[in-house]
C-alpha cells in the first residue's frame, strides 16, 4: 500500500483508455513538448562549430557565421519537408512509418535504429549541456555534474510518467522563457553593436587554438558539428497523434513556428559570437559569454542562464515523447518487445520512458557528462533517419501522384539529397571521434529487430497451430502430489484441497532438511485419517532435485498432468520471506520447467490460521488469448471436477474483447468465457474485485488456473511478466488457490 501511495503521489491517478482525448495538446503546449530540442540546440550548436574552427586556426572563428547560414538553410529544407510528411501521414509521419510504407522493411528498421539511438543521445547531450550552463555560472558545482545530470533525468522521467499534457504545462514556462530571454540577448546585443559598439566577450580558460589552415574539410567538419541544430525536428512527425484535431494541420503549423524561431535564434547567436569574439572555453559556454557581455551587470544574465539550463534539460523531453512512441510502433510490428506497446496509468508508454531514461543515464555516467565527447556520437543517427524519410516521401509522391505531386516530390528530393550529403560528411569527419560506435550500433539493432520478429512469429505460429493438437489429445488425467514442508494451517487447507480434487487418491511427500521437524511424519498421521502416508524422500542430491526425481517416475504428457500442491503459512504479507527464506520458492521455480507438472500454491496468513477449510470451490481459468496455452489450461481445469468452471478474460478495450469472443467461438474452446473490463489497463484491481465476489462467501474458495508461457534465456525479456505479477498479487489473497499450468516454448 505504501508503494502504491508513493506511485500515486509521483505519477497521479490512473486514467481510463476512454480519456485519451483529454491528453491531446494544443499548439501552444505542443511546441514546448516536441520542439524544445531544436530550440534548445541554439545553446550549443554555434559552439560545436566554433570548437572545430578554432581548433584548426585562431583566426577562423568568423567563418562560423557562413557555416551557420548554410545550416539554417538545411534546417529550413528539412522543416518544409517534414511539414509535407505530417500532412501525408496524419497519425504518425515518422521516418519508420514513411520508410515502411514506401521503401520496405530493411530501410524502415535502419531509420528506426538511427532514431532510437539519436533519442537516447538527445537526452544525454541536452541534460549535460544544461548542467554545463549552470556550472558556467557556478563553477563550484562542476565536481557534481554527473549527479546533477542524473537528478535531472529522474525529474524528467517522473514528469513524463504523469502524462503528455502535464509535461506540456510544466515545460511551457521554461521553453517560452528561454525564447524570450534569448531574443532579449540578441536584440540588446544588436542594438549595442549598432550604437555604442559591440561588447567584448570574456573567455575564461579558452580551448587551445590551432595554427593550421582552414580547408574545405575543416568547414565540412564544422558544418557537421553545428548541424546538431537540426536534432529533434522529427519529433513532431512521430507525435502527430498527440495533437488536438485536426492533428496533421496543427502539427504542420507547429513545425513551421518551431523552424522560424530556431533559425532566427541560431543566426542571432552566431552573429553575436563573431562580433563579440566569443570562443570555446573549458569552463564557460559561448552563450554564457555572450549573455555576460550583453548584460554585464544586473540579474538578466542569471535569468538567461537559468532559462538556458531549464530548456536544455527539458530539450530531452522531445526524446521522452519520440522514443516511447517509436518503440510502440516497432512493438506493434513485432520488432520490439511487446511490453513497449502497453500504456501506463497516465496513458503514456511508461516502459519506453523508463528505458530511454536508463540508457541516457548510462551514457552520462560513462562519458562523465562531457558535452563535447557526447556530441561526437550525435547527429549521425538523426541525419540517417532524415535521409531515409525524405527518400520515402519522394517514393510516396511518385506512387500516389496527388495534386501537385511533382513540386512536392522535388522538395522532399532536395531534402533527401542534402541530408544524405550531411550524413556522409558526419561519417567522414566524426567516425574516428566516436561516430563509429553509432555506425556499428545501428546494424546490430537492426539484427536484433529481425531476431525479435522471428521469435514472435514462431511463438504465434506455435500457439495457434497447437490449439488443435491440444484439443485432439486424449481425455486428460491428473495425479496429485502434496508436498509437505511443515504441519500447519496451510497444510490442513492443502489436505482439504487435495482430497477435493482427487479423493483419497493422492500422494504426500516431504524432502527433509536441517530445519525439518523430526516428528513431521507422526504429526502428519495425527492430522489426517486420509489413506496416503507421508513419504520422506532421499535428499542426497538436494531437496529440490529429490522432488524432481520422484516426479520423473510418474507418467506425464500433453494430457497427463501431475499437480504438485505446495502449502505455505506466512507470518505476514512479506514477499521477502516468500522469496528468500523458503525452500518452497526454489521448488516452485524449478517445477515450472518440468513438462506436465502443474504448480499449485496454497498460502495462509498466520492471522487466518484458525479459520476452517472452505466447504466448496469454484474454478476460474485466467486466459490472455484463444491459443494453445489457454486450451491446455482449460483441459487441466476439466480434471479438477468443479461444477462451477469458467474462463475469464480482462479486456483493456472493446476491440480486444470482441476479438477474443470471436476467436474463442471459432476455435471451439470447451469452457464458458466471461469478459470483464480493465479500462485502466491493469488487471490487478479488476481481478481482485472479481475473485472477491466469490470469496465473499466465507465457506467458498476459488481456484485460479493460469497458463504460463515458459521461455529460456534472453527470450524471457521479450514477454511481459504478467504471470509473475498475478502470482505476487494472489499470494496472500485469502481463500484463493493459484494453479500454474506451464506451456514450454523453448
Amino acid at each position: 500500500m505504501q508503494t502504491e501511495a508513493v506511485k500515486r503521489l509521483l505519477v497521479g491517478r490512473p486514467m481510463a483508455s476512454g480519456q485519451m482525448d483529454e491528453t491531446l495538446l494544443s499548439k501552444f503546449l505542443a511546441l514546448p513538448v516536441f520542439a524544445s530540442d531544436p530550440l534548445s540546440s541554439v545553446a550549443y550548436a554555434t559552439e560545436a562549430a566554433l570548437v572545430v574552427l578554432v581548433g584548426v586556426s585562431a583566426t577562423a572563428a568568423h567563418l562560423v557565421l557562413p557555416v551557420s547560414v548554410a545550416i539554417s538553410a538545411l534546417l529550413a529544407i528539412v522543416v518544409i519537408s517534414y511539414m509535407q510528411t505530417v500532412r501525408a501521414y496524419e497519425t504518425s509521419g515518422g521516418a519508420y512509418v514513411v520508410a515502411k510504407d514506401n521503401l520496405g522493411t530493411l530501410p524502415s528498421l535502419v531509420a528506426a535504429a538511427a532514431l532510437l539511438t539519436d533519442y537516447i543521445l538527445t537526452v544525454a547531450v541536452s541534460v549535460a549541456a544544461g548542467i554545463l550552463a549552470i556550472t558556467s555560472a557556478a563553477p563550484s558545482l562542476d565536481p557534481y555534474r554527473v549527479w546533477l545530470c542524473l537528478g535531472c533525468i529522474l525529474a524528467l522521467t517522473v514528469a513524463n510518467l504523469r502524462g503528455v499534457r502535464e509535461a506540456g504545462f510544466l515545460f511551457a514556462v521554461p521553453t517560452y522563457g528561454f525564447v524570450i530571454a534569448l531574443y532579449a540577448v540578441i536584440g540588446t546585443g544588436v542594438v549595442k553593436c549598432a550604437t555604442t559598439g559591440c561588447p567584448h566577450a570574456t573567455v575564461p580558460d579558452p580551448v587551445p587554438a590551432g595554427v593550421g589552415t582552414v580547408t574545405i574539410f575543416v568547414l565540412l567538419r564544422a558544418f557537421a558539428s553545428g548541424s546538431a541544430a537540426l536534432t529533434g525536428v522529427e519529433s513532431i512527425s512521430n507525435g502527430v497523434s498527440a495533437f488536438k484535431r485536426p492533428q496533421s494541420k496543427n502539427a504542420a503549423e507547429t513545425l513551421a513556428i518551431m523552424g522560424a524561431i530556431a533559425i532566427s535564434l541560431f543566426l542571432g547567436v552566431s552573429w553575436l559570437a563573431v562580433k563579440m569574439h566569443a570562443a570555446p572555453s573549458e569552463t564557460t559556454s559561448v552563450l554564457s559569454q555572450i549573455a555576460r557581455g550583453v548584460f554585464p551587470t544586473g540579474g538578466m544574465y542569471y535569468v538567461v542562464q537559468g532559462f538556458t539550463l531549464a530548456v536544455l534539460i527539458l530539450a530531452a523531453n522531445s526524446s521522452y515523447q519520440g522514443f516511447p512512441r517509436l518503440g510502440a510502433l516497432l512493438a506493434r510490428d513485432r520488432f520490439f518487445p511487446r511490453q513497449f506497446v502497453n500504456l501506463g496509468d497516465r496513458l503514456v508508454y511508461s516502459n519506453g520512458i523508463i528505458l530511454v531514461a536508463g540508457l541516457a543515464s548510462a551514457l552520462i555516467a560513462i562519458f562523465a557528462a562531457n558535452v563535447d565527447s557526447l556530441l561526437h556520437l550525435y547527429v549521425l543517427g538523426v541525419f540517417t533517419a532524415f535521409t531515409i524519410s525524405q527518400f520515402g516521401m519522394v517514393r510516396y509522391w511518385r506512387r500516389t501522384r496527388d495534386r501537385g505531386w511533382q513540386w512536392r516530390a522535388t522538395i522532399n528530393g532536395i531534402g533527401a539529397a542534402t541530408t544524405a550529403l550531411v550524413t556522409l560528411v558526419v561519417i567522414e569527419t566524426k567516425f574516428t571521434q566516436g561516430a563509429w560506435a553509432v555506425t556499428v550500433a545501428i546494424p546490430l539493432m537492426v539484427a536484433a529487430f529481425y531476431g525479435t520478429e522471428r521469435h514472435y512469429k514462431r511463438v504465434s505460429l506455435r500457439l495457434r497451430a497447437g490449439v488443435n493438437a491440444v484439443a485432439a489429445a486424449p481425455e486428460p488425467t491428473n495425479d496429485v502430489v502434496l508436498y509437505v514442508e511443515s504441519v500447519d494451517s496451510a497444510l490442513r487447507e492443502a489436505l482439504w484441497y487435495a482430497h477435493l480434487i482427487s479423493g483419497d487418491d493422492f500422494r504426500a511427500i516431504s524432502a527433509p532438511g536441517r530445519r525439518t521437524d523430526p516428528g513431521l511424519r507422526a504429526k502428519f498421521r495425527q492430522l489426517t485419517d486420509i489413506r496416503p502416508d507421508l513419504r520422506p524422500l532421499s535428499t542426497s542430491e538436494g531437496r529440490v532435485e529429490s522432488v524432481i526425481e520422484y516426479l520423473w517416475a510418474l507418467p506425464r504428457g500433453e494430457s497427463q498432468f501431475v499437480t504438485v500442491v505446495v502449502s505455505e503459512e506466512f507470518r505476514g504479507r512479506s514477499l521477502w520471506e516468500a522469496v528468500t527464506r523458503r525452500p518452497e520458492f526454489s521448488l516452485k521455480v524449478r517445477l515450472l520447467t518440468e513438462p506436465g507438472v502443474v504448480v499449485t500454491n496454497l498460502a495462509v496468513l498466520g492471522e487466518d490460521a484458525d479459520r476452517p477449510p472452505p466447504r466448496r470451490a469454484a474454478c476460474r481459468i485466467l486466459v490472455s488469448g484463444a491459443h494453445a496455452a489457454s486450451m491446455r489450461a482449460v483441459n487441466y481445469a476439466s480434471t479438477l471436477g468443479f461444477d462451477d468452471t469458467k474462463a475469464v478474460f480482462f479486456a483493456f478495450d472493446s476491440d480486444e474483447a470482441a476479438t477474443l469472443r470471436r476467436d474463442w467461438r471459432e476455435r471451439r474452446f470447451p469452457a464458458e468465457l466471461e469478459i470483464d473490463e480493465a479500462p485502466f489497463r491493469d488487471i490487478g484491481d479488476p481481478l481482485l474485485r472479481y475473485l472477491r465476489t466469490i470469496t465473499a462467501d466465507p465457506e467458498a474458495a476459488v481456484v485460479v488456473v493460469m497458463p504460463e508461457l515458459i521461455f529460456r534465456g534472453w527470450r524471457r525479456l521479450l514477454h511481459n511478466q504478467r504471470a509473475i505479477y498475478v502470482k505476487r498479487l494472489l499470494l496472500f489473497e485469502p481463500r484463493v488457490i493459484l494453479a500454474t499450468v506451464p506451456y514450454p516454448l523453448n
